[in-house]
């Protein structure tokens, strides 16, 4: 495996991308949000435009050391696991509302869930290139559960689940120490010199899970794009790092993209028959980046077009 990484990128790229990851998680948290506050909507707009433009800086290295390939393929994945992210937003707004954390807590716990969220990716990233490397019919196994996964959300009306009855907070409840009233400032609380779990680490775990699931989803359909580890990695770290930003900036604009769910059904579905016809037929990345871009632009017109109020009793 750590062969397979190597022929991908040298030690040092991989070793540079983590010293920058590191040191930016650190300025964030250390620095620039080391007081507790509700971002406003110009810091999460700034913060928002500073991820795109780092991660563009970045694309135009991989451009320029990898050829025009390499770099439509770190791009498209890029937008894809970008916006296939915002999804996931839907359910952090959700998880925070159920557990009733206040929006100055908000920034710590996506801060921290972003840090276990890079751990879990590169596992499962290097596991899936592995595999795809491997057992070539893999590939129409991701394929076949994108293409399920699309056509359930697209077909398929799920209520809201409650995060708070999620079986795993349930058992973490149940088997931890637990301290309702533990606030959400912090992880752990002490009370007569025993540690309990506070509501906080409730909702990081809750978090933690919910990126889990989504990964399953994501990182396949990453990889119908590209079988580089090295660009699958660092274009998904790269889409996730701005997602705290980004959630702060469209957390109060959620219900108006109602119809993004359908472009990203679509979106998981052509990823996945791209995945089970490319023995047969390629499709140049350049063109499923357009298609890509085309369907989400649509569902986000659709819904500025027709808003939620519009649609009619349900």
């Amino acid at each position: 495996m750590v062969d397979a990484l190597l022929q991908a990128a040298p030690w040092w790229a991989w070793a540079g991308f983590h010293a920058f990851v590191f040191l930016m998680l650190a300025l964030d948290l250390g620095v620039f949000n080391r007081r507790v506050h509700a971002p406003t909507m110009r810091e999460a707009g700034i913060w928002s435009a500073v991820w795109i433009g780092l991660a563009l800086l970045f694309n135009g290295l991989i451009f320029q050391a990898g050829g025009t390939q390499k770099g439509l393929e770190w791009f498209t994945g890029y937008v894809l696991e970008k916006s296939l992210s915002v999804d996931n937003l839907f359910v952090f707004v959700l998880v925070f509302r159920s557990f009733q954390v206040d929006l100055r807590h908000q920034h710590r716990v996506l801060f921290w869930g972003v840090f276990g969220a890079l751990v879990m990716r590169a596992a499962m990233i290097l596991a899936g290139t592995a595999l795809l490397n491997r057992f070539e019919w893999m590939m129409y196994v991701f394929g076949g559960f994108l293409v399920y996964t699309g056509l359930k959300m697209l077909l398929v009306e799920e209520a809201e689940a409650d995060p708070t009855q999620n079986p795993l907070v349930r058992a973490f409840r149940r088997f931890v120490p637990y301290d309702e009233t533990g606030g959400h400032e912090r992880f752990w609380s002490v009370r007569q010199g025993r540690r309990f779990a506070t509501p906080m680490l409730v909702v990081l775990i809750t978090i933690e899970v919910t990126d889990l699931v989504f990964a399953v989803d994501s990182i396949p359909a990453v990889l119908a794009v590209s079988r580089d580890p090295f660009v699958v990695y660092t274009s998904n770290i790269f889409a996730i790092m701005g997602l705290r930003s980004l959630y702060f900036l469209l957390a109060k604009m959620m219900d108006r993209f109602h119809r993004l769910k359908t472009g990203l059904a679509v979106v998981l579905a052509f990823v996945g028959v791209k995945m089970c016809i490319a023995e047969w037929v390629k499709i140049p990345v350049q063109y499923s980046l357009l298609v890509i871009a085309a369907i989400l632009a649509g569902s986000v017109v659709a819904s500025l077009a027709w808003p939620l109020e519009q649609d009619g009793p349900e």
